[in-house]
């Protein structure tokens, strides 16, 4: 594989609130209760589309995330961080008594004076194929309902020129594409219910008609998951990206410009660097590829991964300026279980296993992992071909239920602490016990998460 492209960009924090200290909660509660009271202003409208958004942003803070971590012990120390709104259901579109839609959320923006703001699509026909259960309100069969009642609505309010001035960064419908490689007939892991979304096109379809009403708002930057290196790293699985994801850009009648860039590690716990083992590491004359940590991959880490696909995918057609992002709200991998040098080079085994800070048992376990930590704080153009790295997943927000037979049901294996996976019937979950429902604040993974930070917080 090409080496990565360089692009010349120094690396630049986004414009935002930031305290010479750590915020009280009463502090951060005041400021984000004065954001969203305050006059809003109509920002400048923008016709150019700017190569990097986040460059020089001041970036949304989610009030409602931001006054949940404050009241936790220390996490006035993050609240002040701008996090991701999810769209993942049809009523959040306009909100409900307890939460905001996105109008709400676009007005408190301008009230902040942002000028960038962050979505997640996530409620695609048949959603989540890969579980046991859909986890979304939308069956395989109502393509027309996600598109008249999700995406219609959405690209209205975000074309609406009182926000001709924001930046809307938004992330299409994440780990949605990469089911369609990884979960589907002949591989090993296929489901049912990924085959019948494959079979229905509604995964193309959907995507690509949402990039086709939201690609041509000059405001509007449409980024589409990647997935992470634990999912798609080994050869077999990076040969069908690019022509997959052509087509899907291709699907609702759009072109290959309406992806402005890719995102990888959404809403994953995969490290940005590995510091102390590399991919290509021979220990007594074995390659630490065939050990069961790495399992054939070709990368260990996020950032190789993201900056060698990107010039393969503009090889692939995709527009030269694409960029990344990194999703690091829960990667961080600190506390005192991390690593502080290489491991013994007794066996490769040994090596990888005392070297990584990726502390899962599995590099496919992904529910509210034990010991994971608060990652690298957001911030624009950290590295070459990487556009920023951002909290897409609000860290605190919780995975799924960990209940066998509560009310919380469709239960979720994989959120369940004793579960052992198909594909690594060696260890169990990771998963956090006592957490509740997909999206609900978890506080018990929050404070992990916060004692845990790499870099470390304040």
């Amino acid at each position: 594989m090409a080496p990565p492209l360089p692009r010349p960009r120094p690396p630049r924090l986004f414009r935002r609130f930031r305290p010479r200290r750590p915020l009280t909660a009463l502090a951060v509660l005041a400021l984000v209760t004065t954001t969203v009271a305050g006059p809003a202003r109509a920002a400048a409208p923008t016709s150019v589309r700017l190569d990097n958004p986040y460059l020089g942003a001041r970036v949304y803070v989610n009030p409602e995330w931001s006054a949940r971590a404050a009241t936790e012990p220390l996490g006035a120390a993050v609240a002040h961080q701008p996090t991701a709104v999810w769209l993942d259901r049809i009523t959040a579109i306009d909100g409900t008594g307890a939460t905001m839609g996105l109008r709400a959320h676009l007005g408190a923006a301008l009230g902040q004076d942002a000028d960038l703001v962050q979505l997640v699509l996530y409620n695609l026909p048949g959603r989540d194929c890969d579980r046991r259960v859909s986890q979304g309100e939308l069956t395989v069969a109502e393509l027309d309902r996600y598109r008249t009642e999700f995406v219609d609505p959405i690209a209205e309010i975000l074309a609406d020129p009182a926000y001709a001035g924001l930046r809307i960064v938004v992330v299409v419908e994440p780990n949605s594409l990469p089911n369609l490689i990884t979960h589907t007939s002949p591989r090993p892991a296929a489901t049912a219910g990924c085959d019948e979304v494959r079979a229905a096109g509604s995964y193309l379809n959907g995507i690509g008609y949402a990039l086709a009403r939201l690609g041509p708002i000059a405001n509007v930057y449409p980024y589409l998951d990647l997935g992470e290196h634990g999912k798609l790293g080994r050869p077999a699985d990076l040969a069908p990206i690019a022509p997959l994801y052509s087509a899907a850009a291709r699907a609702g009648g759009g072109t290959l410009a309406n992806v402005h860039g890719f995102v990888v590690n959404t809403a994953g716990y995969a490290p940005l660097t590995e510091p102390f083992f590399q991919v290509g590491d021979v220990v007594n004359g074995e390659p630490v590829t065939g050990t069961r940590w790495v399992d054939g991959k070709a990368f260990v880490d996020e950032l190789p991964y993201a900056q060698q696909l990107r010039p393969y995918l503009v090889g692939a057609g995709f527009p030269n300026g694409i960029g990344f992002l990194v999703d690091t709200s829960r990667n961080g991998w600190g506390g005192a279980g991390r690593p502080t040098g290489p491991g013994p080079r007794t066996t490769v085994e040994e090596y990888v296993e005392t070297s990584r800070t990726d502390r899962r048992g599995w590099d496919g376990n992904w529910c509210n992992q034990t010991g994971a930590g608060i990652g690298a704080r957001p911030v624009a153009a950290p590295a070459a071909g990487i556009d920023a790295y951002v909290w897409a997943k609000p860290p605190g927000e919780s995975d799924g239920a960990s209940d066998v037979l509560g009310a919380n049901r469709p239960y979720e294996p994989m959120c369940d602490p004793w579960y052992r996976p198909s594909a690594a019937p060696y260890v169990r979950t990771g998963a956090l016990g006592n957490a509740p429902p997909s999206g609900q604040w978890f506080p018990a993974h929050f404070r992990q998460l916060l004692a845990n930070a790499w870099p470390p917080l304040p």
